[in-house]
């Protein structure tokens, strides 16, 4: 018998029915969100509908009425220079003995070390040489005015002898005062040459530096810029205040202004200081005011060196405060973008009357309440100046968005622009 052949049609339909099936199965896509309205531009306004995501890249700022704001201003302490001595070697010599060394008080002609100094025994050589002379040039003056009271000598010769002891002490005094402007005591010193020259401290202080160590050969010409001496003494009872004001500041430091310096060295202390000097130049590098005040340190828990915050209170005058990156300067016009209503914004110049790292002084254009955009003000003021240029199309201030979002702007600037187009 022949085979019998299956109908395949029964089965092709059976399979085309699950097919549909399965597809049926699945969940239809989720229909697409609907794209946000691009901002539209109103007369001077720039408007935003409710919602819109790039109204989450705008913060805004209030403006505050200016009373008083404080100036933070680097500074260094460093010493009292009125109450500092840096003593250097006045002759050639070694070092034959050290009496002080750091952080030992010190009182005025206490020596500090001792030198062997040929230069200095010359010193003391040409004093001795002038105090012999003018004890023969007094005898011989002694001898005319007795032979003058007997007739026997001549009043030239008389004078003569009074010129020659005149010069004969003069001498003496120049050779005794630079033997005492060394470390010697003028009118007490031996006939003797020693050759020991003494480096004494001229006030009261503590040693702050020594640079010097036994039999070390020190020259005069060694010191100089670079070269530190071989002592420095200081008062630590003060210290001086190096502080770096800026252009804007130079009306707030004047003499005797008073402020408080904080150091990060020495946490939660404060230290109240006064300007004592300010210069008249600006330093052409740095474009700051040299400004020197004092502190005083009668703990002694400051150290020279120590890097501050010096901090002045000002007052402002009329007008009202604003963070600074909320100002944006285009020629030599100031502008913000004020907020009239919600998700509406509008730019309005202003004047400057103070501006600070943090904060600016707004005297003139803005009111105390109003809010302005504080945050991405650059990002507005581009989409803005699109609208402008293109009439207000929605297609330019999405190119303004979207260029914002490829700079990194943020995610949202990108969706944004997605949306407008």
């Amino acid at each position: 018998m022949p085979p019998k052949t299956l109908n395949r049609t029964p089965l092709l339909g059976l399979l085309a029915l699950a097919t549909l099936g399965l597809f049926a199965c699945k969940e239809a896509p989720p229909a697409a969100a609907p794209e946000p309205a691009a901002p539209i531009l109103q007369g001077t306004q720039l408007r935003f509908q409710p919602g819109h995501p790039q109204l989450a890249l705008l913060s805004t700022a209030v403006a505050t009425p200016a009373t008083q704001i404080t100036l933070e201003l680097p500074a260094r302490l460093v010493w009292n220079e009125e109450r500092t001595q840096r003593i250097v070697p006045a002759f050639a010599g070694r070092v034959t003995s050290i009496a002080a060394d750091l952080g030992q008080a010190v009182r005025p002609g206490m020596a500090l070390a001792m030198l062997a100094s040929p230069d200095y025994g010359a010193a003391q050589a040409d004093a001795a040489k002038a105090r012999a002379d003018v004890d023969f040039s007094r005898k011989t003056l002694a001898r005319q005015r007795e032979l003058l009271d007997l007739g026997v000598a001549a009043r030239k010769d008389f004078e003569q002898a009074e010129a020659d002891a005149a010069r004969a002490q003069a001498e003496l005094a120049r050779a005794e005062a630079r033997v005492a402007l060394y470390g010697g005591a003028a009118g007490t010193m031996g006939p003797g040459v020693d050759q020991k020259l003494a480096l004494r401290s001229a006030l009261a202080g503590v040693v702050v530096e020594r640079n010097l160590n036994p039999g070390q050969e020190v020259r005069p010409d060694q010191a100089g810029p670079g070269v530190p001496p071989l002592f420095v003494i200081s008062d630590p009872g003060t210290l001086w205040v190096q502080i770096d004001a800026r252009e804007a500041e130079a009306g707030t430091m004047r003499r005797g202004a008073a402020f408080e310096l904080e150091v990060p060295a020495l946490p939660g202390q404060r230290f109240e200081g006064r300007v004592t000097a300010v210069a008249d130049a600006i330093d052409p590098n740095s474009r700051t005011i040299k400004v020197r005040g004092y502190v005083p340190n009668a703990g002694r828990v400051l150290r020279a060196e120590m890097l501050a915050t010096a901090r002045f209170e000002r007052s402002l005058g009329s007008g009202v405060m604003l963070p600074a990156q909320a100002v944006r300067l285009s020629g030599s016009t100031h502008s913000v973008f004020v907020q009239t209503a919600p998700g509406a914004f509008e730019p309005r110049e202003v004047r400057i009357g103070w501006q600070g790292p943090q904060q600016v002084l707004v005297s003139s254009g803005l009111e105390v309440g109003e809010r302005v955009v504080s945050g991405n003000m650059l990002l507005l003021a581009r989409m803005y100046r699109l609208a402008q240029d293109e009439g207000q199309p929605p297609g330019g201030v999405a190119a303004a968005a979207a260029k914002a979002a490829g700079s990194g702007a943020s995610a949202a600037a990108a969706s944004a622009v997605k949306a407008s187009e």
